[in-house]
Formats: structure tokens, C-alpha cells, sequence
């Protein structure tokens, strides 16, 4: 229980202290107009007041990671606190934070065009592709998950296949339609649901008895099932993504640096909404070990399950809440995942349209566009689930390290501080460079191999990017 609340309290601080650091080093300024009022359009710049947008944000940001990856995570023991919390302070809500500020300095503009500006016209066009084919990855993964958990509380009755055309029906709507007509009305009530089931689960917990695993030295090692397959590094860094850092969060942000009325409202959105993730991941993390006995026990369970998380999440909402608590628990759970699935295809609209240069008043313009993505989006769900996520997590990851190198090079470039975002930039790379040669979906290359290899591409990042700077330093008057 120390190790919780030593835990929450340092993801507090972090949105108190160093959030408060960063809006300074940005320089946020409250006096500035915002793209909500200087390209008002009345489909996706629309004002929306700051209780909306966080609310918005975190429903926008909070899919399946933080549950699913939290559980998941949790199978590595405690040591899945540490990166819980640190990754969330240092890393995602850095990542957040800069990517939505840097959006609402141009003009809303979406992720892979502003990566274009600083790592150039190569990395827009790589990015383009990417990000366009993550976000539909993502509304798949969010279609499917969803549709799982409702099926499992629906079995006698209801199948899978008619909870994917329910979702999938959703998202259609939803993407098309102005962002205030839907997105801004039922969100701030998912998000207090979101809000509510990470609640009553811990308070359900705490009052129930259950006893949440402390991080001590003789228990800072690997709980996985199968370690050698499983090792800390870099596996359990890419299987929490949400809930730490998540290159999926910086394409969401761009919808809210349409609507915020103030750039000072930033540090509350972007970093609020990261802080908050984490806090609902930390309680999934710590339910997950909690609930059944510890990371061993959950290791068994989530095996005989064959990874199925939703199992899972079923079986402890209906037990710590009953029948009629857990079914409301489900549906937090259930709404953070479609409200992220949506926001994914209506992310994948607005880049094509940003690449394609199309005005998105018009319904027939986003009805172009939003077709072939949903038909490619509905062909990935007839894949399977397990092999979508790993993909999903490691593309994901991979994008949040291409964005922490292009918010590096911004505020290299604009003589601000920049450790802030290098420091997990390099640390993001070993991660994803050596999990790619690693993971069976990759390589399968030994761990020796793999991590070195890793850890070499990131100081060769690292080594670039100091060259960099000192050609500016050279070339540039006054820099430096």
C-alpha cells in the first residue's frame, strides 16, 4: 500500500512541479489567439470551454492501454509501478504536453506534418504513411476490444460480430459529424464513468481487503511467466504503452489545440489528462496483482486466458462492485476504448485532408476520405486480436519516440531547454530499436544481439543529434 500511495503522490507532483516547469519553458501565452477562434470552422475548430477539452482529451487518450496494458503490464510485478510513474511524469506527459502545444502553435496542425517541418520532408512523407496507417490500426483495435467485453456480458444473447457493427456504426457517425454535435456532448460523461470505475474499483479494493504488492528490493525482478521470453527490458516498456507513453496521444491532441480557448489551459489538457492516465493504469496495475493473489497468480490466470484481459476485467469489476456497480465499471472501461477508436478515424481524416489539402466543411469531402479508411479499418478486425495489439503497442511506442526527437529539435531550435524531451527520446529508442529485433512479431533475434543493437542505435541518435547542434552553433548568429 506504500508503494500505491508513494506512487499517486508522485504522479500528483509531477503535474504540479515539473508540468509547471515545462508551460515555462514553452512559454505559454494566455494573451495569444488560439486556432479555436482564428480558424473557426464549426466541424473541428470549434471553442470548447477547458472542462470539455480535459474531458475530452482523456476519454480521446485513454483506450485500452491503460486497462489492457496496465493488466498485461502488471504480469512483470511491481517493478511495473516504477514505470508507471516515471514514464508518466518524464516521458508521456512530456510527449503530451509539447505535442498539443506545438499543434496549437500551428494552427492545429495534425502530428506528421509538424514532425515534417523539423526532421524534414522525408520523415513527413514516412510519417504520413505511418501515422495514417496507426490510426486505422487503432480504431481496429478499439473496435475489437470493445466488442469483446460486451459480448462477454451479453453471451446468452448477443455476439461478438453484432457488438463490432455497433461500434463500427458509432465511429462512422461520430467521425463525419462536427465535433461538437457528439465528441463534445457524450464525452464528459464517459470520462466521469472513465473516472468513476478507476474510483469505486481502488475503493472497492482497499475496503475488501486486498493487499497491493510493495516494490522492495528483493522483489525488483521479473514476475513474468516465462521470463526469458518476457524480459523487463524492452517488453514490459512496449506492452504499457497509455499508461506511461504513447505516440498515439500526439495525433489526439491536435483535436483539442482546435478547441482550446487558451494556451495557458495546455498544461491542464495535455499534461492533466497524461497524469490522469497514469493515475488509472497505476489502479489497473495494482487491482490486476492485488485481485488474484499477486503477479504470479495473475501470470496463471491471464494464461489460461491466453492474454485475454477482457476476461479479467469482467470477473473483477463484477466481483469488487456486483452485479450492478460492475456492469457501470464495464462501461467506463467499454467507453474509454470506442472514445478512442473514434477519435483514431476522425485523427486518420483530418491527415489525409491536411496531405490532400481538402476542405472538411463539406460532408461529401470527409465522406471521401473516411470510406476507404473505414473499409481498411473493418478488414483488420477480421484479423486476429493478439496479433493486432503487438503491432498496434509497437508502432505505437515507435511514433512517441519519433515525436520526442522532433519536439527535441523544436526547442533546440528556439533556445529552450531540451534535456527535457532528449533524455526520454534516447531512452525510447534503445526501447523500440531493440523490441522490434527482440519480439517474435519482429526478429527474434537473442536478447544480447537485440539489446545492444538497441542501445547502439540510440546513441547514434544521440550522437546525430549533438552534431546538429553544434552546425547550428556554427552557421547560425547569436545561437547558443
Amino acid at each position: 500500500m506504500i508503494t500505491f500511495i508513494i506512487s499517486i503522490t508522485v504522479l500528483l507532483l509531477g503535474y504540479f512541479l515539473y508540468s509547471a516547469f515545462l508551460e515555462r519553458i514553452e512559454g505559454a501565452d494566455p494573451d495569444r489567439e488560439t486556432p479555436a477562434f482564428k480558424m473557426k470552422d464549426g466541424v473541428d475548430y470549434v471553442p470548447l470551454p477547458c472542462w470539455k477539452t480535459f474531458l475530452i482529451q482523456l476519454l480521446n487518450i485513454a483506450g485500452l492501454g491503460p486497462i489492457f496494458g496496465a493488466i498485461a503490464g502488471a504480469m512483470w510485478g511491481p517493478v511495473a509501478f516504477l514505470w508507471i510513474v516515471l514514464g508518466t511524469v518524464f516521458a508521456g506527459g512530456v510527449h503530451d504536453y509539447f505535442s498539443g502545444m506545438l499543434s496549437i502553435r500551428y494552427n492545429g496542425l495534425s502530428i506528421n506534418e509538424i514532425t515534417g517541418i523539423f526532421l524534414g520532408n522525408g520523415v513527413k512523407q514516412f510519417m504520413r504513411a505511418f501515422t495514417v496507417f496507426l490510426m486505422v490500426l487503432v480504431g481496429a483495435v478499439f473496435i475489437m476490444g470493445p466488442a469483446g467485453i460486451l459480448e462477454g456480458m451479453t453471451r446468452e444473447y448477443l455476439t461478438m460480430t453484432f457488438w463490432v457493427w455497433i461500434v463500427f456504426g458509432y465511429y462512422v457517425i461520430a467521425t463525419l459529424l462536427p465535433i461538437d454535435k457528439i465528441i463534445g456532448r457524450i464525452y464528459p460523461v464517459f470520462g466521469l464513468a472513465l473516472l468513476f470505475m478507476a474510483g469505486g474499483l481502488i475503493t472497492a479494493l482497499l475496503i475488501k481487503g486486498y493487499r497491493i504488492p510493495e516494490l522492495t528490493f528483493s522483489n525488483f525482478r521479473n514476475f513474468h511467466v516465462d521470463p526469458g521470453k518476457f524480459p523487463v527490458f524492452p517488453m514490459m516498456f512496449i506492452s504499457i504503452a497509455c499508461g506511461a507513453i504513447s505516440g498515439f496521444h500526439s495525433t489526439q491532441s491536435p483535436l483539442m489545440a482546435r478547441c482550446i480557448t487558451n494556451e495557458k489551459l495546455g498544461r491542464r489538457v495535455f499534461y492533466g489528462a497524461m497524469i490522469s492516465e497514469g493515475i488509472i493504469a497505476l489502479i489497473w496495475a495494482a487491482i490486476g496483482m492485488s485481485f488474484y493473489g499477486g503477479a504470479g497468480p495473475l501470470n496463471e490466470v491471464m494464461t489460461a486466458q491466453k492474454g485475454n484481459a477482457a476476461y479479467l476485467v469482467n470477473e473483477i469489476s463484477n466481483s469488487l462492485l456486483g452485479k450492478v456497480g460492475g456492469i457501470l465499471a464495464i462501461l467506463g472501461v467499454v467507453a474509454a476504448p470506442i472514445t478512442s477508436g473514434d477519435t483514431a478515424f476522425r485523427s486518420a481524416r483530418l491527415i489525409v485532408a491536411d496531405f490532400l489539402k481538402v476542405r472538411q466543411g463539406p460532408i461529401l469531402n470527409r465522406l471521401y476520405i473516411c470510406i476507404p479508411l473505414f473499409l481498411v479499418g473493418f478488414l483488420i478486425t477480421r484479423m486476429d486480436f493478439a496479433v493486432i495489439w503487438r503491432y498496434f503497442a509497437w508502432s505505437n511506442q515507435t511514433l512517441a519516440m519519433i515525436v520526442l526527437w522532433t519536439i527535441t529539435i523544436y526547442l533546440l531550435q528556439s533556445g529552450r531547454i531540451f534535456w527535457v524531451t532528449l533524455i526520454p527520446a534516447f531512452f525510447m529508442t534503445a526501447v523500440c530499436v531493440s523490441y522490434i529485433l527482440f519480439a517474435p512479431e519482429g526478429f527474434s533475434l537473442p536478447g544480447t544481439i537485440s539489446h545492444t543493437v538497441g542501445i547502439v542505435a540510440a546513441v547514434t541518435a544521440l550522437a546525430a543529434f549533438l552534431i546538429y547542434k553544434q552546425k547550428l552553433e556554427k552557421t547560425v548568429p547569436g545561437f547558443g
